[in-house]
């Protein structure tokens, strides 16, 4: 066996034994991965304050690290308050909207001639017994618990970082006793910083303005939980790819089991695609540049990946996770041809130098 294949195996065997352990031990590093995501969102608003003409430069800084905690402690309480206060609702009016389901199941049986078989009656009874949204939504919403316990564990690992955020500096001039290498991994850690930094803070920006634009549309048609739904589009914003059509498809279904009308379904659905369509291809785009530099095929890829190793958090924290990958492979010359394939264009910018492969 040559070097380079023992080299390889290796490699695999080692990759294998990190998603092992990645995949059984979920429950304690997604929380520590989200943790260090809120980090960013905090110093980046942090940032953000501290350029408000006139009074932003006179802030203290630690005011500005209040301010911005408070305003995001207050956002995750209103996305909360939101869903608890939408809970009674939605199980209150669930059952209207399963006699919804079955009339168009009624209506589209009796468009294709199927109520002439002797078997649709006992077919509507069955379906009738196993399709029971009420309990379906109840189970839906009562998961959110374990969301909500979650969220202050994130809250507390990201206390905890920002208090030693100001020690970290230290702690990367002494990971290494050559300047050399100390001033390379602060260089790795600043555009690690800089990528995901910005990523996170436009993605915000962006989820933020798609949400309050899909909210003015669908309260312009009257469609019910407007509000949630618009939510849930700015929080599926930081999926790539997937999350817009999800943020379409329920909505969409919502209109479906509260019209039950073909054109008031087309309004919803086009009116929230050409939404999603212009600020998901032309906006975002724009602002966000080439910043990540990562293929939509490396996107998707590191997203089915994730997803099956940590489930729907893992779909959020995809793309943050291989661009810190991208960044760390590409100083090293063993994993730099990977970096390459990562990449969106072949050239590797890390630290305060660029490097095309």
């Amino acid at each position: 066996m040559t070097d380079r294949l023992q080299a390889s195996v290796c490699v695999v065997v080692l990759l294998l034994i990190v998603g092992w352990v990645l995949y059984i031990g979920r429950a304690v590093f997604v929380p520590i991965v989200f943790g260090v995501i809120a980090v960013y969102v905090v110093v980046d608003f942090t940032r953000l304050l501290a350029r408000i003409p006139i009074v932003g430069n006179r802030l203290p800084a630690q005011l500005r690290y209040g301010l911005s905690m408070f305003l995001i402690a207050a956002a995750i309480f209103f996305a909360v308050d939101m869903l608890v206060a939408n809970y009674d609702a939605l199980v209150a009016l669930a059952p209207r909207y399963q006699d919804s389901v079955l009339a168009m199941i009624q209506k589209i049986a009796t468009l294709l001639h199927l109520e002439s078989e002797p078997t649709w009656d006992s077919l509507r009874r069955n379906m009738l017994t196993q399709l029971n949204i009420q309990s379906l939504v109840t189970g839906m919403l009562a998961s959110m618990s374990s969301v909500i316990i979650n969220v202050f564990v994130v809250i507390l690992y990201a206390s905890f970082l920002l208090v030693e955020r100001s020690t970290f500096g230290e702690k990367l001039n002494r990971m290494s006793a050559n300047s050399a290498n100390a001033a390379r991994i602060r260089g790795v850690v600043t555009d690690i910083n800089r990528r995901i930094g910005a990523y996170l803070a436009l993605k915000t920006f962006l989820g933020v303005l798609l949400g309050g634009i899909c909210w003015l549309a669908m309260r312009s048609v009257g469609l019910e939980f407007a509000g949630l739904w618009a939510v849930l589009t700015a929080l599926l914003n930081y999926v790539p790819y997937i999350g817009s059509v999800l943020a379409i498809a329920f909505p969409v279904l919502m209109s479906v089991l509260q019209f039950g009308d073909v054109n008031s379904i087309l309004v919803v659905l086009v009116s929230l695609t050409a939404i999603h369509f212009v600020i998901g291809n032309i906006l975002d785009p724009y602002m966000m540049g080439n910043s990540l530099n990562l293929s939509p095929f490396a996107i998707l890829a590191s997203m089915a990946v994730w997803s099956a190793l940590w489930g729907v958090p893992g779909a959020f924290l995809a793309v943050p996770i291989t661009v810190i990958m991208t960044i760390i492979f590409s100083e090293f010359e063993m994993t730099r041809p990977v970096a390459v394939l990562l990449s969106k264009n072949g050239q590797l910018s890390y630290g305060k130098s660029e490097q095309t492969v």
